[in-house]
């Protein structure tokens, strides 16, 4: 798995303080899409165990960890991203994890991963659907408020 971009402080994608992390891959082709370049998957960094331990280590004064991209759900990634919440949560059991992701949650539901989601936005970005819904960027949306076991 690539990312595009690891903020260690960000305020914008989530409540509170966030570690928030850009993965890249992304095969939903959104037209308008404000990340185009991250829609490959080999764009960008490589994620290493120095990456997950550099998110471990800044995720100690902040309130939680929001992934975005690209997808974090592309099929290439999840097999890291699930290895990655699961280490936060058994390290940071009180910390939330948002994942942005085009699919929509109706086919994704028994991924392994969304058991330690706190909060998806799920649905392909849509240009001609504008918001002003918070931590949205299409009408069309929606923001979930999972149980985490």
């Amino acid at each position: 798995m690539n990312y595009s971009a690891l903020y260690t402080e960000d305020y914008a994608n989530g409540e509170g303080a966030r570690v928030t992390l850009f993965v890249s891959g992304c095969s939903h082709g959104c037209k308008g899409c404000h990340n185009l370049k991250a829609q490959h998957p080999k764009f960008g960094t490589e994620y290493t165990e120095d990456t997950y331990w550099e998110i471990i280590s800044a995720l100690e004064d902040k309130d939680g960890l929001s992934l975005s991209g690209g997808d974090p759900l592309y099929p290439k990634n999840r097999k890291q991203i699930l290895e990655l919440v699961s280490g936060v949560k058994s390290i940071y059991p009180t910390k939330d994890i948002w994942l942005w992701t085009g699919y929509l949650l109706k086919d994704i539901q028994d991924l392994e991963i969304l058991k330690y989601v706190d909060v998806l936005i799920d649905g392909k970005y849509d240009s001609s659907k504008p918001t002003m819904l918070p931590w949205r960027g299409s009408d069309n949306q929606v923001l979930y408020r999972l149980s985490v076991s």
